[in-house]
């Protein structure tokens, strides 16, 4: 059974490590491409878009991709979208795996907006030293904003317009709490802006916000596409996968039922 992962997370990475020399799997990881130097998963790997859905639908046709694991990031709504779009019209069967979002907890002073223009709207009622960490896409949404001064941090520089008082700060995480704590405190961060993308890997900026009474911005997350079928842990995923491979025709676990019918 060929799969192709839709991926650059950590889920998608582990969900190949998983996944990878079991019997019967033959693993496809797809990256975006849009970050310079990616963290690889193991196996084989593809970078570069697909060219929209009736690109991705060629894709999916032309290599006999069976199943599609959409494990990209949250905010991903374009690839989900056009996964959705595409295995639809091919019949193929799609899971997202997509990891369960932020909670607030006493403490916390969050305000949740649906998205970045949204966020930008409000800063200026809200701070004049703003962390921004909603990765490079989305920024230009703020580069109007001429009073408040934004520290915005990225794997890689934003493309497109940046605000005009800004430093921008190019890090790879995960980031511990303490050294959070010890930004919000050199730069005098008075409001963080950041994205519903939940897990553990950038959780610290939060903690270190809740500790400093700092307000945080909440972008929401995109809706899910119509219809498709989501889990929200990597085992779940791998469960799926098995049972997709042991109810195809031909499969050993089939060919047992099979008999013993």
């Amino acid at each position: 059974m060929r799969i192709l992962i839709l991926g650059g997370t950590r889920e998608a990475r582990e969900l190949a490590r998983l996944t990878s020399g079991e019997r019967g799997f033959e693993i496809v990881s797809s990256l975006a491409g849009r970050v310079r130097d990616p963290l690889l998963p193991e196996g084989q790997v593809r970078i570069g878009g697909f060219g929209g859905v009736d690109g991705l639908v060629s894709y999916l046709a032309d290599t006999a991709v069976d199943v599609v694991v959409d494990a990209t990031h949250p905010f991903a709504a374009r690839i989900g979208a056009n996964a959705a779009a595409a295995t639809s019209a091919l019949g193929v069967p799609l899971l997202r795996v997509r990891r369960p979002g932020w909670t607030e907890v006493p403490g916390d002073r969050w305000i949740r907006v649906p998205d970045p223009t949204a966020a930008a709207r409000a800063i200026p009622d809200l701070g004049e030293r703003v962390f921004l960490t909603i990765g490079r896409q989305g920024v230009a949404a703020f580069a109007e904003l001429s009073h408040p001064w934004f520290l915005i941090r990225s794997i890689d520089p934003p493309a497109g317009p940046l605000p005009p008082r800004h430093e921008l700060l190019c890090a790879r995480g995960p980031f511990s709490v303490d050294e959070e704590m010890v930004l919000f405190s050199r730069r005098r961060i008075d409001l963080l802006v950041t994205k519903d993308s939940g897990g553990d890997q950038t959780e610290a900026k939060l903690l270190a916000a809740r500790v400093a009474g700092v307000p945080v911005l909440m972008i929401d997350r995109p809706a899910l596409a119509p219809g498709v079928r989501a889990v929200r842990a990597v085992e779940a995923a791998v469960d799926w996968l098995r049972d997709q491979r042991d109810s195809r025709p031909g499969s050993l676990s089939n060919q047992s039922r099979t008999a013993r019918s």
